[in-house]
Parts: C-alpha cells; structure tokens; sequence
C-alpha cells in the first residue's frame, strides 16, 4: 500500500512507523526540522519504542515538506494533524484537518483519508457534506505520551468509523483495520465498524470517563489532606474492589496534556441542549483541584517557588497543557516568584518565570520544591517537596 501520513506528532509519527513496516508510507509536515529527523532516522518526538525502530528496523518511510506530491499517489492518506480546542468557540480548530481533505479531494479524490486526528461528533459527517468527498473514515486513537508507538503495537482495540450502508467504505475501513493489525505484534485484537459519529464519541467519551477517575482520586487525595488522613491506604483500600481496579489512580495536580483538557470540554460542548450534571463536574473538578494545591503551597509562606518539571509525566517531553502550568499561575497572581527546572526547555524564561539550568542553584534558591512525580534527583530535599505522588508516601 502507498500511504501518507500528514502531521508528525504523537499519532501520526507513531502511525507511520507502525504501517512503514509493510508499507510504502510518507510522512508530511510543515516543520523542516522535523522532516530532517525523520529522514535521518531521529525522533523528533519523545517515544524511546520508535526511536528503537527507527535504529533496528527497516522502515520504507519518508519524510517530506510537499503534501501534494505526496497525496497524488497515495491510496490511503492518514490525517493525524493538530486540533486544539477553541474556548471562545467551544469546538476544536479542525482547520488543518479540512485543509489537508480539501487538498487531496482536489489532486487525488479516489484516495481513501483516514482522520486520526481528534474532532468534533458529527465532523466527518458534515466536512463530507462541504468537500463532497465520500473517501472518508474516522479511526479515534487510543494513545498514551512517549508510549505511543507501543500503544499502536499493543493495541486495546482498533474502531473505524465509516458509512455502514455503503460496501465501498466498508470494505476500505477493514482494508484499513488490517493495515494496523498486520503492523501491531498483539495478535487477538478487539476491532468494532461503527457510523462515523458514533466513533467519534467513542474518543470523546472515552477520554472524558480517564478525566473522570483522574478527578476522582484527586479529589480523594484533597479530601485526605485537608482531614490529614492517609491517602495511600484509602486509594489502596478502595482499589482492592476488581470493579474498581488499581489504574489510573495516582493523585496528581489535574488531568492535563494533549487530550483530556481538550476533549472534556469539546463533549462538553457537544451536550449542548442535552441534560446533563456530570461532563460540567469533570471539567470544573479540575479547575477546583488546581486551586487546592495553589493554596496549600501558598500555605507554606515561601519567597520563591519551584517547579520541578513542566511535563506532565517521566520520560515525556510533552508540556502542553500540563495541570502545573494552572497552579504556577495562581502563584504567581499572590506575587510569589516562581522559577523553573525543564531540562526539554531551551529558553531563559517560560510565561516570565525564570528558567533554572543547574539542579543544584534550583534547589539552592527555592523554598517549596514542587512536583508533580517524584525523582530521585531531588529527593536529597525531601523536606522542600510538595507533592501529591501516591508512591512518594507511605
């Protein structure tokens, strides 16, 4: 199969080194840095299983900067490109998706698009409607950061939206279900056909339910804290209970990164003229924590506040939108200097807060050490540390 792939993110990079295996695949992007890496066989992303593949096996995948040379002649396009969500519109900003459909439409109208990227319910039905191009599937990604090759590999289920009534698209949407079957090493895989929309809140409500537990624990974790009771054997304790399970359960300071920030608030939106109590809850309980934890550390009286990494995870470079981000500004706003330590960082400043290269000056200068997971750099400070991390605690 001759496959493209637009955006070299998360998804898409991981897409495309999963399908280059048995595949003539070409990824697309608009940054020349990122194309150079690719090409040269180095990940312009944190995700240590592709740089794996990139340096033991041997992909047909290239990089390049022109999209419409690509897509003349693809078979299938994967559109994995950018979405974040608009708060003064309350929908995503599914441009870069409708530019890349609109392009193909125009150089290539038999190639079947794939959209990857996270959207709207009802987008693929209704962006099929303005281009007039019925070449359309919807196939929601299930990915987690710096793992997401490997979650590609070990799939927990593959869905692919398509026109049930329509045996030319169904047939594409199984072509494509295989693709990513004959890539992935997990062998019995849960694969569902769905309409178009009805994948489409798959992902939305999907990641809305991990918000969910995320909050639910949080808001576990701040109850115990104010009481001072033991948040680890409480969660240990409830966890026990199969219908519940030990995942996903790990106080933090808010649910934040590519996803879930994004995606409660655009089902949110889709709740419009909907009854509905629990999708605002998901979404102001994270808010509500962030104001929790701003205020016990403004608790602690210190001159200056440091924050020991943005991202939001170990090993992941990833800080977008990261919950930390939302408790420096409340900080901030008490005229308390913040400062940081983020080695993914190459500025001085981040949001004018100062940028600490040297862990021992970070940890000289600052009176509350915040962290959002703990590591064994700073645990010498012990003392210093605020953290919410269930494995740092008894």
């Amino acid at each position: 199969m001759r496959i493209v792939v637009a955006g070299t993110g998360y998804v898409g990079l991981s897409i495309a080194t999963l399908l280059s295996q048995e595949n003539h695949v070409i990824a697309i992007d608009i940054i020349e840095d990122r194309i150079s890496k690719i090409n040269n066989r180095i990940s312009p992303i944190q995700d240590n299983e592709i740089q794996r593949f990139f340096n033991e096996i041997k992909l047909n995948l290239v990089a390049t900067l022109n999209g419409k040379e690509a897509y003349e002649k693809a078979d299938f396009v994967v559109v994995a490109t950018p979405t974040n969500y608009d708060a003064q519109k309350n929908y995503f900003d599914t441009s870069s998706v409708e530019s890349v459909i609109e392009e193909v439409t125009k150089v290539n109208p038999n190639a079947i698009i794939v959209i990857k990227s996270t959207i709207p319910v009802g987008f693929t039905e209704s962006i099929i409607q303005k281009t007039g191009n019925k070449n359309i599937l919807f196939s929601p990604e299930f990915l987690r950061e710096s793992k997401a090759l490997y979650d590609n590999l070990y799939p927990s289920r593959i869905i692919v939206g398509t026109d049930l009534n329509n045996p030319k698209l169904v047939k594409a949407a199984q072509t494509f279900a295989l693709l990513l079957q004959e890539g992935a090493i997990k062998e019995e895989i849960e694969v569902r056909y769905t309409g178009y929309t009805e994948a489409e809140a798959i992902k939305l409500f999907a990641n809305t339910y991990l918000a969910l537990r995320v909050s639910f624990f949080n808001e576990l974790d701040t109850y115990a804290e104010i009481r001072g009771l033991n948040t680890n054997q409480i969660i240990d304790g409830v966890c026990l209970d199969p219908r519940i399970g030990g995942h996903y359960n790990n106080p933090s300071f808010g649910y934040g990164g590519y996803c879930l920030p994004k995606d409660t608030k655009q089902l949110l939106a889709n709740y419009e003229d909907v009854p509905q109590n629990l999708m605002s809850a998901i979404v102001d309980a994270n808010r509500t924590r962030k104001d929790h934890i701003a205020d016990m550390i403004i608790r602690r009286n210190p001159k200056i506040v440091g924050i020991y990494r943005l991202t939001m995870k170990t090993d992941s470079d990833n800080f977008r939108q990261s919950a930390i981000q939302g408790v420096m500004k409340r900080i901030k706003a008490k005229g308390i200097e913040v400062v940081l330590y983020e080695p993914a960082l190459k500025e001085d400043y981040f949001f004018n807060s100062r940028v600490i290269r040297d862990i021992n000056e970070f940890k000289e200068i600052s009176d509350v050490i915040v962290v959002n997971r703990l590591s064994d750099e700073i645990k010498d400070v012990f003392d210093k540390i605020y953290t919410r991390d269930l494995f740092s605690r008894d």
